[in-house]
């Protein structure tokens, strides 16, 4: 077994034996082997929907690192990533991640996953979308875009 997805399912257990959330765990390392940070869901133990695995693991890199940018950094994950984390994964530049179970072995224990999936192909309509007021907001758009960094 690799060693990183081990430590990840170790730190998904431990998240469910505290009942900090659901059975997931994930670690980022760096290329040449250190371990970074290793992370496990706690969306029961924040009150934060957002505080998925990888989530966490990306966070807590990243102050680690003082950076956003995590693009010399490999993740490893005990399941498939979310939507939300697979958009974070792509934020944070990480080029490479290996996972465990699929979406499929999440939706298969209750995880909706595949309805996320779904509706970002425009297979069901979860929530409603509606653009209003572009104008002053792309104002702020304009604004940041002419800003010098």
């Amino acid at each position: 077994m690799n060693e990183y997805m081990k430590m990840a399912i170790v730190k998904a257990n431990e998240g469910i034996s505290k009942e900090e959330g659901g059975p997931f765990g994930a670690v980022i390392v760096s290329k040449n082997g250190d371990v970074i940070s290793c992370a496990n869901n706690k969306t029961l133990l924040d009150k934060d929907p957002t505080a998925h695995a990888e989530i966490v693991a990306i966070r807590e890199a990243c102050k680690i690192l003082n950076t956003n940018d995590l693009s010399e950094y490999v993740l490893y994950t005990s399941c498939e990533p979310c939507p939300m984390c697979l958009s974070a994964i792509i934020w944070a530049n990480i080029k490479e991640v290996y996972f465990g179970c699929t979406k499929n072995d999440a939706a298969d224990i209750g995880f909706r996953d595949k309805a996320i999936y779904d509706f970002i192909e425009g297979k069901n309509e979860m929530i409603t979308l509606q653009q209003i007021d572009r104008e002053p907001c792309l104002k702020i758009m304009k604004k940041y875009n002419g800003h010098i960094y």
